[in-house]
């Protein structure tokens, strides 16, 4: 459905990776590993090898071909080094155009604005290319980092969700933000 697989910004390329680019996602997962688990669920045993990312690259660029899925990895210009990624998933048309988002960054690339500059870009794709309306991102509120990220982007606080996801094992609160495309 959509074809286009590169972006870039000033500083940052935004790619949709197939499954030959499984070795730098599992690089980058790895030396991550610490940094990530706090953020996100319990992966399986298996999540960190090569056999499982091809396999989930695989997954992934099949449900970008039919327009349910994306995610842009990320790769800073300078160096082209993968730091992170912005996921869109559970994109549902028909008269509601809509969208969970979720990012994670290198923990070596944090506080320069890398995370910013790419949401930013994604919501733009997301709206202009993929005609969506809305697009939710659910935060952990301890997680100030990303909080300061939607807050930076004019994302709207819409609520509050008691034990909302699995988080590292344990099931978390989240705040839910979300920005329209109202033009």
């Amino acid at each position: 459905m959509y074809k286009k697989r590169s972006y870039e910004t000033e500083r940052l390329y935004l790619r949709i990776l197939k499954p030959g680019s499984a070795r730098e996602v599992l690089n980058y997962y790895k030396r991550n590993y610490n940094f990530l688990k706090e953020w996100e669920p319990k992966r399986p045993r298996n999540f960190y090898t090569l056999t499982y990312q091809k396999n989930q690259l695989r997954f992934e660029y099949n449900l970008f071909k039919k327009g349910t899925h994306v995610r842009f990895w990320i790769f800073k210009k300078e160096d082209n080094k993968l730091i992170g990624n912005v996921g869109i998933s559970n994109i549902v048309m028909g008269n509601f155009k809509s969208c969970y988002m979720s990012y994670k960054l290198d923990k070596y690339e944090i506080n320069k604005g890398y995370m910013t500059e790419a949401v930013k870009k994604v919501v733009e794709i997301m709206f202009n290319e993929y005609n969506l309306h809305r697009i939710e991102v659910n935060i952990v509120p301890r997680n100030k980092r990303s909080l300061k990220v939607v807050q930076k982007l004019n994302f709207e606080e819409e609520g509050y969700s008691k034990r909302y996801l699995e988080i590292n094992g344990k099931w978390e609160d989240h705040v839910h933000f979300a920005i329209y495309n109202d033009d």
